[in-house]
């Protein structure tokens, strides 16, 4: 593959080429040659647009492909290829699947299935004995294996002495935990945010506090275990001032 791309704007903070728009040069596939101009004397494919950008691929780390178990709604191969043709390189495969990914023979099936290709997979290991919220899965062996965090796919965790069993064994093999911010209890059958235009529409709101006490208890667990643990897809401005104010005291 041989490319000449024109006047793209560079985003890589890690490089001296930072937000400065040159032109870069790719010979067989690498990367030769990047300067503010570059002249085409070998009549290589150009590439020049508006406002272009260009940037290191992208990783997605919550990714829900359908295999196995769920293949109408995306297998693995085309999965991987829609990333590399969105310009991801690296994607984080969650558990929800059927199977669950809950051991080291389904960490071994996804990462196998995903030899061979431009994009590299990252199996996620469900953190409970089929995402059910009741027995620890086998984190140990998934993590041996390639399972790079432990995560109950949109589901939190309900039993706070499993979080707390958790983190205190992933320590022994530097393992993450993922817990996902949702208390049950007080979201109820919501599904929207709760404010006053869910209160016009008639919808049944959730409110911040289902997130925010989920992610209070946590933290106090965090504090008091040790341990690597994270929280995503927080949604409120105090969840992301909770965060900031436990970082600041480790």
């Amino acid at each position: 593959m041989n490319i000449l791309i024109k006047a793209a704007i560079i985003v890589d903070a890690s490089t001296k080429h930072h937000l400065k728009k040159r032109d870069v040069l790719i010979e067989k596939g690498k990367i030769t040659k990047i300067a503010k101009t570059i002249s085409n004397s070998d009549q290589f494919k150009e590439i020049k647009l508006p406002n272009l950008h260009i940037s290191q691929g992208w990783f997605d780390t919550s990714v829900s492909f359908g295999e196995p178990g769920f293949e109408e709604r995306e297998n693995l191969q085309n999965g991987l290829i829609t990333a590399a043709k969105s310009g991801f390189t690296h994607v984080a495969v969650n558990s929800n699947t059927n199977p669950v990914t809950d051991n080291k023979s389904t960490i071994h099936f996804l990462k196998s299935q995903a030899n061979n290709n431009a994009v590299s997979l990252y199996a996620v290991g469900s953190l409970t004995a089929g995402s059910n919220g009741k027995d620890l899965a086998e984190i140990f062996d998934m993590q041996n294996e390639g399972a790079i965090c432990f995560y109950d796919y949109k589901t939190p965790v309900k039993n706070p002495n499993l979080l707390k069993i958790a983190l205190q064994y992933s320590q022994t093999f530097d393992g993450l935990i993922q817990s996902f911010p949702f208390e049950s209890s007080i979201a109820k059958q919501g599904n929207v945010n709760e404010d006053v235009n869910s209160t016009k529409l008639g919808l049944k709101g959730i409110p911040n506090l289902a997130e925010e006490l989920q992610i209070i208890r946590d933290l106090y667990i965090l504090e008091y275990t040790g341990g690597k643990l994270h929280i995503p897809t927080i949604s409120t401005k105090k969840s992301v001032a909770l965060l900031k104010m436990l970082k600041t005291k480790v």
